[in-house]
Order: structure tokens, then sequence, then C-alpha cells
């Protein structure tokens, strides 16, 4: 996988996460209370999974012990959060050569295991956990009667640069 391609899917995935979360805040709290903490508890086990593999990339301990928290955030906090998160992937992806990526890197499952992974395969792991996951979300607005955004990469690249729409 090219970084060009890397750059690009992690743009995209800070414009989905986005996205979805514009879209949870409109879940009304009260009537849906069961269906928006499953859907939070869902996107904050992504937001885990990114961290993890944060100080995996970083060579760092990252204290969690299991893929989601105890205690569910605040989906305003856990927002904010996961857009910090997406942003340092970006600048990350951004800062790292070819030769990086192939780099393969040893660390420690939550559940004790070893694993070993290159940076490219960490980082696409990011990318299609995050995705997976946002799709589980998406049905969960589904059920409410609420069509989740379209998390597509076409959409986004048309969004970004509208000049794609055009006939050549």
């Amino acid at each position: 996988m090219s970084l060009a391609i890397l750059k690009t899917l992690f743009a995209q995935k800070t414009w989905a996460n986005a996205e979805l979360f514009d879209a949870m805040h409109l879940v009304d709290p009260v009537q849906h209370a069961e269906p928006l903490h499953t859907a939070t508890r869902t996107l904050n086990h992504i937001y885990v999974v990114d961290r993890i593999f944060r100080a995996h990339l970083l060579g760092e301990a990252h204290g969690y012990t299991q893929t989601n928290t105890d205690d569910t955030p605040a989906l305003g906090d856990l927002h904010f959060a996961a857009a910090e998160t997406d942003h340092w992937f970006e600048a990350y992806v951004a800062g790292l050569g070819e030769a990086a990526l192939a780099e393969s890197l040893s660390f420690q499952f939550t559940d004790g295991d070893a694993g070993r992974m290159t940076r490219e395969e960490m980082l696409f792991h990011v990318l299609s956990h995050g995705s997976y996951h946002r799709g589980n979300v998406g049905q969960v607005l589904k059920g409410i009667g609420m069509a989740p955004p379209r998390d597509l990469l076409t959409k986004f690249l048309h969004q970004r640069e509208p000049a794609r729409r055009q006939p050549a």
C-alpha cells in the first residue's frame, strides 16, 4: 500500500468519523437511550483500539487491559477525543517514509499475547477496524429510523475534490 493512499484513507477516516459523530448527536437521548448507548460503546471501542495501535506504533505502553473501557464516555467527550486521535494518525502517516511502513514491530495484545506486525499492517488494521465498526453504528442508526452517513471513499474524494465530477 502506498503512502499516498494511506494519507487519503486516514483523511477519509477523519471525515467519516466526524460525519458519524455529527449524526449521533442528532439522536434523541431519551427516546433512543439504549441504541444510543450501544452505538457510543461501539464508537468508544474504535477509539480505544486506535489508541492501542497508536501506542504500538510509538513503542509505548497504552495502559488498556481490554478493547473498551468499563465506563461509557459522554458522546461529546468521545467525539473530541476521537477527532484528536484521527488527526494524530493523519499527521503520523504524513511524516512516514516508505521504508518505515515495512518495519516490523513487536507488541503485546490486551490479552497478554505477543504480536508482531509491520507499521503498514497496523495502519491498515486501524482503517479496516474503524470502517467495520462504523458500519455497525450505521445499522444501529437504521434501526431507529435514521439514515446513517454514507461512509464511502467515492463520496469523500468527490466532496474533497469536486473537479473529479467533471468529464475528463
